[in-house]
């Protein structure tokens, strides 16, 4: 055998050789590997997981992990683990799944009108990583709280309630810095004109919102209550508001979870800054957190001449309003009697 034969005889085997490395090589890359039954799923790798923490998290969702290892390995992945959150979708090969690995994907994260500061950072916390103890620190650290101008009482004046886009391992400052920016953009030249006509600042607007939220869940009946609670701040009266009792309630029993569907006469006495019954002008601090409707609804407030209103028997969900105390207190006599024949405690 000539040599020309041999070198083409050995071509041969080492083309067929790598065509058989490559068949395989192929079958290990783009072969399914999964084993999750659902359409799509998406994995949460933790902040700074090495390559041993992320596997154990893939093994529920990967088939053969050594197939993947050695495919992702030939990329890096082994000492380069992407935290975040990441799509897999049913069926994708080793490949797939190591391209879906370094696409850290964003998510929408809702929060709505929370009684507090601390549910709120619970509420946060179920959606992203940063757990509520580190987003709470960063909310209420003294030195931001001090140049934004709030305190731990009203800070929750800076949340509004919306959907925000954030990545799954965001930090804690990057959710509170970029809230903060909404709610300055939020007040804008036209709202603040508006709070300094009332003789209030942007927080006391805020404040008077959550109780006017909590007054009333109609939208179209708001500018109405925020005209009565207004016309008593301006009459310097007590504002005398019942949700600042269930606050109150709430607060010194330290059970925000309680549902409160009645105020006893007893509870106006209940000793506390946030008791409008005990206490002149604005609670000290937010007693929820309002929409931007009930925001807005205290800076264009119906003018009318009414001070009392009680919860209607006629209109269920509204009120029944009344310009004097004589008047006022055949409603409430109404809405006393609807309550005790329902049974309502």
């Amino acid at each position: 055998m000539n040599l020309k034969k041999t070198v083409s005889i050995l071509a041969v085997i080492i083309l067929f050789a790598a065509l058989g490395y490559g068949v395989i090589l192929y079958k290990k890359a783009f072969t399914g590997n999964t084993k999750f039954e659902e359409r799509e799923v998406y994995v949460h790798i933790p902040t700074d997981s090495n390559f041993e923490e992320a596997k154990a998290i893939l093994g529920k969702y990967i088939k053969d992990m050594d197939a993947f290892q050695s495919i992702a390995g030939q990329f890096g992945y082994e000492n380069n683990v992407i935290p975040g959150r990441f799509l897999l979708k049913k069926g994708m090969g080793n490949y797939e799944l190591y391209q879906a690995l370094r696409q850290n994907l964003p998510l929408n994260v809702t929060f709505n009108n929370q009684e507090t500061i601390q549910k709120l950072a619970g509420r946060l916390a179920s959606q992203i990583e940063p757990d509520s103890v580190e987003i709470l620190k960063a909310f209420t650290d003294e030195k931001f709280l001090k140049e934004a101008g709030f305190t731990k009482d009203d800070v929750l004046a800076m949340f509004l309630p919306n959907t925000f886009e954030f990545y799954w391992n965001t930090t804690p400052l990057k959710v509170r810095n970029t809230l903060h920016r909404e709610y300055i953009k939020f007040w804008n030249e036209d709202r603040i004109a508006k709070a300094e006509k009332l003789g209030l600042t942007p927080n006391q607007v805020s404040i008077l919102a959550a109780i006017v939220q909590k007054e009333t869940a109609k939208v179209d009946e708001r500018p109405k209550v925020a005209g009565a609670y207004l016309n008593r701040l301006n009459r310097d009266m007590l504002l005398q508001a019942d949700p600042t009792v269930v606050y109150t309630k709430k607060l010194l029993s330290n059970d925000f979870d309680q549902v409160i569907k009645r105020v006893y006469l007893k509870d106006l006495q209940l000793d506390s800054p946030y008791n409008t019954y005990m206490y002149k002008g604005l609670p000290k601090g937010m007693i929820a957190m309002p929409d931007v409707t009930s925001i807005d609804a205290v800076l264009n407030p119906e003018k009318h001449d009414y001070i009392y209103f009680c919860a209607s028997v006629e209109n269920i969900g509204y009120h029944a309003f009344a310009k004097t105390l004589e008047e006022h207190n055949q409603n409430r006599q109404k809405y006393v009697e609807w309550l005790n024949k329902n049974n309502i405690e």
